[in-house]
């Protein structure tokens, strides 16, 4: 944890809160499961635990640069623990039939086919999340946390239009970004060659 001048361990803490953050993707999944759709504890635990667990990406990339702990192996897995819980909750509202099957499918090929992009590009260099791209993981955190609290039972129906225009912004930066990626991408590869 301790800040340092050599290079990090890739089991350094940031790697590690990085690699929880995965393995609660399943218990969240679990979670909702076990409610079916019945809206109680369970699916507020559920979405309480995408919550912790969405908050931490902000925790381990903080600690990662402040204390010098950025690694190769904890830029390739932040955004692998990210779109492995945003990809759960997405498909798991899907299920349960609150949100439409080809949002989530334009969602997760983009969200995988670039982190797929990243991995082949790995023989070159390591391409770290953009400014945008930190943008589309904010708003989407947002939305789908907003969409898993059942605060319509609370508040009125009114929450589903709020829900709607959230899932919507983020559905649209997901795009945005995704295309600007690859542009961006292939403007490096084309100056690279030149």
């Amino acid at each position: 944890m301790r800040a340092g001048e050599s290079p990090a361990s890739s089991g350094n803490l940031a790697n590690i809160i990085t690699v929880v953050r995965i393995l609660l993707a399943p218990v969240f999944v679990v979670l909702l499961v076990l409610d079916g759709g019945a809206d109680g504890p369970l699916r507020i635990a559920a979405a309480l635990l995408f919550i912790v667990a969405i908050a931490t990406d902000g925790v381990d990339g903080m600690l990662a640069r402040r204390r010098n702990l950025v690694t190769d192996l904890g830029i390739l897995l932040d955004p692998i623990a990210d779109k492995l819980l945003t990809g759960a909750a997405l498909v798991m509202l899907a299920v349960l039939a609150e949100l439409p099957v080809w949002v989530v499918v334009v969602i997760l090929v983009r969200e995988w086919g670039i982190t797929l992009f990243r991995f082949l590009m790995l023989r070159d260099r390591v391409i770290p999340a953009s400014r945008g791209g930190k943008l589309k993981t904010v708003v989407q955190s947002v939305a789908i946390s907003s969409a898993l609290l059942p605060l319509w039972n609370l508040f009125g129906e009114w929450v589903h239009v709020v829900n709607t225009v959230l899932m919507s912004a983020a559905f649209v930066l997901t795009v945005v970004t995704g295309i600007d990626y690859l542009v961006q991408a292939w403007r490096q590869n084309r100056a690279a060659a030149s």
